[in-house]
C-alpha cells in the first residue's frame, strides 16, 4: 500500500500529460475507475480533461487535454497541430501562459480560448527574405515574358525596317531634346510621325501628315520605352493618353539618346518609370 502513490505518479503522465494529453483521451472507462482508485482522494483532478479552443493565424482548434498538465506540455500538444516550435510560441491565457504552471493552477476551464501567437520557421525565412533577391525573382520573371518588339502588333511595323530618314542615333550617350522636332518615325499604323515638345506651352505635339494632336504634358500618364532587338541604339516608346494600356500612342524608331530627355520633359524630372 505505501508503494502505490509513488507508482501512480508515474503512471499519470502518460495518461494525462506526456503528448499532449491525447493518451488520455483513449482510455477505457476501467482504466480511468483504476486510476482512480490509485490516486486517492485527488483521483477526479488525475484523470480531468478540459475543452479548450486553440487559435493561431485564423485557425481554431478544438482540443481535450489533461486539467494536470503544464503549460509546457500543452505547448507540445500545440506542436503537434500546427508545426509551430514550442520556442516560437507565445501562448495566451489570461496573459503569458506559465510553462510549469498545470491548468488547473491557473484556473483554465472548459470551452476557455488559447491564443497562440508565433510563426513557423517557413514564415521567418520568407518574411526575411532580403529585397534585393525578392527584386531578382520579380526581374527574372519580367524578362521571362515577351519582349514588346516580337509581339505581332509591333513586328508588323518593325518588320519594314528602319526608315531611311530616321534621325541617327548615338548609343552610350544621354542628350537634351534638339531645338527641331525629332523626325522620321513610325507611329502603330506604319505612318510617319514627328514629335514637337512645345516647352514654352507644356504640351507634346504628335504629327502625322494628316494632322497634329496637341497634347498637354499634364495629361500623359506615362511614358514607357523598349529597345528594339537588334537594333538597341533605337527605341520604340509609348505615351500614355488614358487610364488603360489601351489609350498608348506607340512610337517607332526613336534615337536612344533622347530616350531619358523625353520621359524628363514629359513627366518631370522628379519621376523615373
Amino acid at each position: 500500500g505505501a508503494e502505490e502513490p509513488g507508482m501512480e505518479a508515474q503512471a499519470l503522465p502518460l495518461g494525462c500529460g506526456g503528448e499532449g494529453g491525447s493518451p488520455a483521451a483513449g482510455r477505457s472507462p476501467e482504466g480511468e475507475e483504476q486510476a482512480s482508485v490509485s490516486n486517492g482522494g485527488d483521483a477526479e483532478g488525475g484523470k480531468e480533461l478540459v475543452e479548450l479552443k486553440v487559435i493561431w493565424n485564423k485557425n481554431k482548434y478544438d482540443v481535450k487535454f489533461c486539467l494536470d498538465s503544464t503549460g509546457a506540455e500543452l505547448k507540445q500538444k500545440i506542436h503537434s497541430l500546427t508545426g509551430l516550435p514550442p520556442a516560437m510560441q507565445k501562448v495566451m491565457f489570461k496573459g503569458l501562459l506559465p510553462e510549469e504552471k498545470t491548468l488547473r493552477e491557473i484556473k483554465v476551464t472548459n470551452g476557455a480560448k488559447i491564443m497562440v501567437v508565433g510563426s513557423t520557421i517557413n514564415d521567418v525565412l520568407a518574411v526575411n527574405t532580403p529585397k534585393e533577391a525578392a527584386q531578382q525573382e520579380v526581374k527574372a520573371e519580367e524578362n521571362k515574358k515577351e519582349p514588346l518588339c516580337r509581339q505581332k502588333q509591333h513586328r508588323k511595323v518593325l518588320d519594314k525596317g528602319k526608315p531611311d530618314d530616321v534621325m541617327p542615333s548615338v548609343k552610350g550617350v544621354q542628350e537634351r531634346l534638339p531645338t527641331v522636332p525629332l523626325s522620321g518615325m513610325y507611329n502603330k499604323s506604319g505612318g510617319k510621325v514627328r514629335l514637337t515638345f512645345k516647352l514654352e506651352q507644356d504640351q507634346l505635339w504628335i504629327g502625322t501628315k494628316e494632322r497634329t494632336e496637341k497634347l498637354p504634358m499634364g495629361s500623359i500618364k506615362n511614358v514607357v520605352s523598349e529597345p528594339i532587338e537588334g537594333h538597341e541604339d533605337y527605341h520604340m516608346m509609348a505615351f500614355q493618353l488614358g487610364p488603360t494600356e489601351a489609350s498608348y500612342y506607340w512610337v517607332y524608331w526613336v534615337p536612344t539618346q533622347y530616350v531619358d530627355a523625353i520621359k524628363d520633359t514629359v513627366l518631370g524630372k522628379w519621376q523615373y518609370f
